[in-house]
């Protein structure tokens, strides 16, 4: 779509001529703070990205009138983004994470906001949570995690959900879907505190442990009682945790349906009373037939609850598939309200604006050679970002070589053990490691706010997981890159992503870098010899850093 690469070239242009005005605006704005020797709010002397001395941060004590107010616009403005503490230290670049944010104010442009200035998800800015009806506690909850403002789908959903109707959300990924169906439900039960009160089911382990700390962080000043039931856990403190009747129970399908089957009636019977059942990511969860259906499972699941006119049912999604089509098409049940069917954005930007999606040309036989060289051009080489891969047989590979080749790397598939998947995943979101090595099982859902780059080392072989995959970076309105590596039989597989996302890939492009030649005169040799040292690690069954895996030997 030529139209589209025109629109993005101009648009990348005013973003440059707006970056330098913005900058000398911050530089002037810092200039004038020092000379006055005025501090900032407590807020900001607090934070651990600060340049500036603890002690001399500490010394200004009045906050002067030109903080104060630039402290109410903040409220204006709805929620900020979270510098999250790391471990390790950043550059500081006029462009980079260390940078000075300066507060812009209202009367700019809209076309001289540069896209890599922090925001929230596109809010709309005359609606607040009070007006959708949530009581104080919860609206001074989500604010004390920068929620401030409703997104498009919390703004459609959360009032039909307090008015006791099903819902069926769709809004692209980032959009804040979770806080949709957590927030009314936490209300609903502050009123009638009782247990079981909702189930919420979800694809992946991973994606369900984001959800429960989700559903605590909202409801830390009450005294809700939530509990996770997934795979690779086990079964007994779990089955313990469920017959003491929790408020929510956040699972995924597969174990809730081994509890169903082997736990008895004392058990399970706390679910037979649920107000409410959440289908989390309800496109993956509802695909029917092929390899990994979860559909016997859920409804095992459902067939324990309560009937569905004596519950609510919540289903969310970033994809449109035929069987959450289905299910809007379905007539109302006797004596119960239609579903409230809501889709944000979903078809017409399927990916956020602020994405910028790239390809890269690449032989199949050297995939490994450009991976390396182009994770140390110069624009990359302090990312954080997330490499996917088709099969768990890659990820393993690509984590062991891309260790011995220095970069600081974890790694996240099926074949972890689960202790050490929720390890890995915590070093990432710590920055301990900066790349993150991953199958499907990282593509929905998870919310990691550093992440601004995605690269596909496999091209996926359905569009909708394209989305999802890219969905990892340029959430929330932030700005992120997505490059995908092209070999000589991945085309027809990119047209069909084309045609989904709406637009073309561009060509990847660094000033003054090509990889082809970058690679055979810096990287031939250590690339080839680190990769014989992979692969004879994991023939030798050799954890990543060099320790032999501890076998179980089958006796008999």
């Amino acid at each position: 779509m030529p139209s589209s690469v025109a629109v993005a070239g101009i648009a990348a242009e005013s973003e440059s001529e707006s970056d330098d005005q913005v900058q000398a605006l911050a530089l002037d704005s810092q200039a004038e703070a020092e000379s006055t020797n005025e501090s900032e709010s407590e807020a900001e002397s607090d934070s651990l990205d600060n340049v500036a001395s603890r002690k001399r941060r500490r010394l200004s004590t009045d906050p002067s009138p030109a903080a104060t107010t630039a402290g109410a616009d903040d409220d204006d403005l709805g929620p900020s983004s979270i510098n999250v503490p790391s471990r390790i230290k950043r550059k500081t670049a006029g462009t980079g994470a260390g940078a000075v944010q300066t507060k812009l104010p209202e009367d700019l442009p809209p076309a001289a906001v540069p896209l890599n200035t922090p925001v929230a998800a596109p809010v709309d800015r005359n609606t607040t949570f009070e007006s959708l009806k949530l009581r104080p506690w919860l609206v001074q909850s989500l604010a004390n995690m920068a929620i401030k403002r409703p997104t498009g789908i919390q703004k459609a959903c959360i009032p039909e959900i307090l008015k006791g109707r099903d819902c069926i959300g769709t809004s692209r990924t980032g959009s804040g879907k979770t806080v949709a169906f957590a927030a009314p439900i936490l209300q609903k039960w502050a009123e009638d505190p009782s247990s079981i009160y909702a189930v919420v089911l979800t694809a992946t382990r991973e994606l369900a442990l984001q959800i429960y700390e989700q559903f605590k962080a909202i409801s830390s000043p009450q005294s809700l009682k939530v509990i996770l039931v997934t795979g690779g856990s086990d079964m007994r403190p779990q089955a313990i945790a469920i017959a003491q009747r929790p408020h929510v129970v956040i699972a995924t399908p597969g174990r809730l349906a081994d509890h169903i089957r082997s736990s008895g009636e004392d058990t399970i019977c706390g679910l037979r009373r649920v107000k409410y059942v959440v289908l989390d990511e309800a496109d993956r969860l509802l695909a029917a037939g092929g390899p990994g259906s979860m559909l016997p499972d859920i409804e095992e699941c459902l067939g324990v609850l309560p009937p569905s006119t004596q519950r609510q049912t919540l289903l969310f999604t970033a994809t449109i598939t035929p069987e959450v089509r289905a299910l809007q098409d379905m007539p109302p049940k006797p004596g119960k309200e239609s579903a409230f069917v809501c889709e944000v954005d979903t078809q017409t930007l399927a990916v956020p604006t602020t994405l910028h999606q790239m390809y890269i040309q690449v032989n199949v036989t050297h995939k490994e050679y450009y991976l390396h060289t182009f994770l140390l051009t110069e624009a990359n080489l302090e990312k954080s970002l997330i490499i996917f891969c088709n099969r768990t047989s890659t990820a393993e590979y690509l984590h062991h070589l891309l260790r011995l080749l220095g970069h600081r790397v974890t790694s996240l598939h099926s074949r972890l053990p689960q202790r050490q998947r929720v390890d890995n995943l915590g070093r990432f979101r710590a920055s301990a490691a900066r790349i993150l090595v991953a199958t499907d099982v990282a593509s929905r859902g998870l919310d990691i706010p550093e992440v601004s780059l995605v690269v596909n080392y496999d091209v996926p072989q359905n569009p909708d997981d394209y989305i999802h995959r890219v969905g990892r970076t340029a959430r929330a309105g932030r700005k992120g890159d997505a490059v995908t590596f092209v070999g000589q039989r991945d085309v027809e597989r990119i047209h069909g992503i084309e045609t989904r996302v709406g637009r073309e890939l561009e060509k990847w492009e660094e000033e003054g870098v090509n990889l082809e030649s970058r690679f055979i005169r810096d990287h031939m040799k250590e690339v080839g010899e680190k990769k014989r040292e992979a692969l004879l690690n994991i023939e030798e069954h050799r954890e990543v850093g060099g320790k032999r895996k501890r076998m179980k030997l089958r006796l008999g």
